[in-house]
């Protein structure tokens, strides 16, 4: 999972389809490289690697989101927190179905998503730009757990994020075991393929 090797430069087609397995079913993610060039190029490498496969939906709100993005893994989580993205511009809007990195500005995003599970049109003015959107599956999303709400990725007191980053799985399964997980996440007929970059 090294941030430096080519593997990560790798161009997105311009549409390209990855399929999300996850303990409540399965999700289909169309990726639109026209709305956000420097976004899906990530997701779509980072999909190819398998950084996102046993991890967790830790941040789900009713009628709101879904985040995903943390690895299973605290040193990939490590390696990848700080390597920020440079800003794409918002080419689409955040309705229902749509997925969108997490930032606190455009200049924050990393490696950390989130499903629109409403109509968040109030996202685009603050520069949340989708980078694709739910084709099959939405009603999987709608079935995450949600009964945590903000808690795993909640500052203290509320949260821990100091193990939430030190620790992943071993935390969030400890503290809070009826998250939904993403068992893998894969790129439908993926050309681009390199064997081994998953170590």
């Amino acid at each position: 999972m090294d941030p430096t090797r080519p593997f990560w430069r790798t161009r997105a087609p311009d549409t390209v389809v990855l399929d999300m397995k996850t303990s409540e079913g399965a999700i289909a993610i169309e990726l639109i490289r026209e709305w956000a060039p420097h976004g899906v190029d990530r997701f779509y490498n980072l999909a190819r690697a398998g950084f996102f496969d046993d991890s967790r939906f830790y941040r789900v709100i009713m009628f709101y989101i879904a985040q995903f993005g943390h690895p299973a893994s605290p040193a990939v989580g490590s390696v990848w927190r700080n390597r920020k993205l440079p800003p794409d511009s918002v080419r689409g809007s955040n309705v229902r179905g749509t997925v969108t990195y997490a930032q606190f500005t455009p200049r924050d995003r990393t490696t950390t998503l989130f499903i629109n599970l409403n109509d968040n049109g109030s996202l685009d003015s603050l520069g949340f730009a989708p980078v694709g959107r739910v084709i099959e599956g939405m009603d999987v999303a709608d079935r995450l757990y949600t009964g945590y709400g903000e808690l795993p990725a909640s500052p203290a007191p509320l949260g821990n994020p100091r193990r939430f980053h030190g620790e992943s799985n071993r935390f969030l399964d400890k503290e809070y075991p009826e998250l939904s997980r993403i068992i893998s996440i894969t790129v439908r007929s993926d050309t681009a393929a390199t064997p081994g970059e998953r170590d």
